[in-house]
């Protein structure tokens, strides 16, 4: 998918240097996850590409993907929308961007592109959940126009601010 800045596209086993670079980062880690933590070895990027891959839908509706900075074909960081793990057919739209990305509008052009192909395709609603005290990550739920529900341990097996869309 493009947008004028991004194309969302799969992760790569030739992307290994740039997602360890990203969630090696503890800035990014410590937000996600039941118990945060950093990448500390190269190889642990293979599986998490491996297991961002096996996340996407071969009709492209629900995924793990890269977005790669068009100009420079530098990877900003990820998005995603995927249903939720232990959920009753609740759908999460969600991002990681790497530290060097932040503060350009990146997250948010692609989180909003996912946003509206999501809903022109159908989809009822969309959930985004954030770990209390991620700033950045409600300021873009905000930003999307997103609905705050509270706080739930419901899914993830942590504590997590539930927003909704649609």
């Amino acid at each position: 998918m493009l947008t004028d800045r991004l194309l969302l596209r799969p992760w790569e086993p030739a992307d290994r240097d740039r997602a360890f670079s990203l969630y090696s980062q503890w800035e990014v880690a410590r937000w996600l996850g039941r118990e945060p933590r950093a990448l500390t070895d190269p190889a642990e990027a293979e599986e998490l590409i491996a297991r961002f891959r096996s996340r996407c839908t071969p009709d492209g509706r629900y995924g793990v993907w890269a977005a790669e900075i068009r100009e420079t074909g530098v990877i900003a960081g990820t998005v995603l929308l995927i249903p939720i793990p232990d959920g009753d057919g609740e759908i999460e739209i969600g991002w990681h961007f790497h530290p060097d990305s932040w503060g350009h509008g990146y997250a948010t052009e692609a989180a909003a592109a996912v946003r509206d192909r999501a809903l022109a395709a159908g989809l009822p609603e969309l959930h985004a959940v954030v770990r209390p005290g991620n700033t950045r990550s409600l300021a873009l739920c905000h930003r999307l126009g997103m609905t705050p529900l509270g706080r739930t341990d419901r899914w993830y097996g942590t504590e997590l601010e539930v927003f909704r869309q649609g």
